[in-house]
């Protein structure tokens, strides 16, 4: 059995049983891989993340990690939103040690609040952005405290929802190095899944990609990505045959999709 499995999984909510969000996903993961879920707005890809996260139950379906299957949700999967998820009353330090205590009851709060900063420090900011509150943060700076917090609890499985969705192209460039950089440095990797719409960021994070249809989706292309012979960089990214060719069949998948389903 692979690190992630889900089996024919289908959801709806229960007050709309009769109107699927997913129908018959179907995937297979590998521990340590970096999984892009790509596909247009609305499609269910957030709603995705939320079931393996543990916070919706399938309506059909199965979906395990190693031989356990999801029964609600777990700090073995940390989740990273796009609105940060960052309690405004406390500092990013609070928000930080709050997840911590939560996963390492038994350690004190001085061990704690060491690897809180170190991890803040990781993600590029001042230890002393420990002390201060969501308002008194740019939405970069924000994330990049959403990003430690799910770092600094070492789950095996990180899920990450659009997270730079809302940020300005350069903090988001930066923001994604970030990410591939700390996933690269970490032994062993965690296996993360990471929702997007943008195909780019899919090519440049990602070593397996996964496109979702409209809903009710289901998995309407999947890919790998070669990030052992093909080192991706934003620099080369538009240069490299192999991967041009790759992204415009990506591209196709998900036009072919919306034409289809509005001659429908």
């Amino acid at each position: 059995m692979s690190y992630v499995t889900i089996k024919n999984l289908s959801f709806a909510y229960p007050d709309e049983a009769e109107k699927l969000i997913l129908k018959d996903i179907n995937m297979n993961v590998e521990k340590g891989e970096f999984v892009c879920l790509l596909g247009q707005s609305g499609c269910g890809k957030s709603t995705f993340l939320r079931l393996l996260a543990g916070l919706e139950h399938p309506t059909n379906g199965e979906i395990f990690f190693g031989d356990e299957a999801i029964n609600g949700a777990s700090l073995e999967r940390g989740m990273v939103f796009q609105d940060y998820g960052l309690f405004p009353w406390m500092t990013a330090g609070e928000n930080i040690m709050l997840a911590l205590q939560q996963k390492f009851p038994k350690r004190n709060k001085k061990e704690l609040k060491e690897i809180a900063v170190n991890m803040l420090q990781k993600v590029g900011l001042d230890e002393t952005v420990y002390r201060k509150l969501p308002k008194e943060l740019s939405g970069g700076m924000k994330q990049r405290c959403a990003i430690a917090r799910a770092f600094s609890i070492d789950p095996p499985v990180l899920l990450m929802d659009e997270p730079f969705g809302a940020l300005d192209a350069v903090t988001r460039a930066r923001l994604q190095v970030m990410v591939l950089e700390l996933w690269a440095r970490e032994d062993p990797k965690k296996t993360v899944f990471f929702v997007t719409h943008d195909v780019d960021e899919a090519l440049l994070l990602a070593n397996r990609i996964f496109v979702f249809g409209q809903s009710p989706s289901n998995i309407i292309f999947e890919c790998s990505v070669d990030k052992e012979n093909f080192d991706i960089t934003r620099e080369d990214q538009f240069e490299n045959a192999e991967i041009i060719e790759l992204r415009h069949t990506l591209i196709r998948h998900i036009n072919k999709d919306v034409a289809r389903r509005i001659s429908d």
